[in-house]
C-alpha cells in the first residue's frame, strides 16, 4: 500500500510541475501575444521631415532615432526628389519598398554616377560614408539602423534645418 500511495503521490508531483511549466509557457506566449505590433501600410502616419529637403515625410515602425537603440524608419519620398551629398554618425541599412531609388558615393552630386536601386534592394552604408540620393519618380524607401541617428550635410548650405523650405 505504501508502494502505490508514493507512485500516486509521485505521479500527481509530475502532473503539478507539467502544470506550472505549462501555464508558465502559455502566460509568455500570450504576452509575445500582447507585444505583438503589426504595422500595415495603411496603418502608418507620415509627417514631413526637418532634416531631409522639403517633400520627404516620415513614418516611423520602430524605436527612437533620438536615442542609443536599434530604430526603423520609412520614408516616402516625391518624384524628382534630392538628397544632396551628407553622412551619418551611424551605419544606415536602406531597403527599397516601392519603386527606385538611386545613390551615388561622394561630395559632389553626380546622378550619372548614380546606381538605381529597384523595389526590394538593399544598401548597406558604413558610418562616415559621404552619399546621395535622389528618385525619378515617387519612392518609399525603409532605413534601419542604430540611433542616435543623424545628417551631416557635406555643404552647410545644403542642409534644410538652415534654410527655408523650397
Amino acid at each position: 500500500m505504501r508502494r502505490t500511495y508514493l507512485a500516486y503521490a509521485g505521479s500527481v508531483a509530475i502532473a503539478v510541475v507539467a502544470f506550472l511549466i505549462s501555464t508558465r509557457l502559455v502566460a509568455e506566449q500570450q504576452k509575445a501575444h500582447a507585444a505583438l505590433r503589426i504595422q500595415n501600410p495603411d496603418d502608418l502616419k507620415w509627417s514631413p521631415v526637418g532634416s531631409l529637403p522639403y517633400g520627404a515625410e516620415a513614418a516611423g515602425l520602430d524605436g527612437d532615432m533620438t536615442k542609443k537603440t536599434e530604430f526603423t524608419v520609412r520614408l516616402r519620398l516625391p518624384p524628382n526628389y534630392k538628397v544632396p551629398p551628407h553622412f551619418h554618425p551611424a551605419d544606415e541599412h536602406v531597403t527599397v519598398i516601392d519603386g527606385s531609388f538611386y545613390m551615388g558615393m561622394g561630395d559632389t552630386f553626380d546622378e550619372a554616377a548614380a546606381k538605381e536601386m529597384k523595389t526590394g534592394g538593399f544598401h548597406s552604408i558604413p558610418k562616415g560614408t559621404r552619399h546621395y540620393a535622389f528618385t525619378k519618380g515617387a519612392a518609399i524607401i525603409q532605413l534601419h539602423g542604430n540611433g542616435p541617428w543623424g545628417i551631416t550635410y557635406v555643404n552647410p548650405a545644403d542642409d534644410p534645418r538652415k534654410t527655408a523650405k523650397k
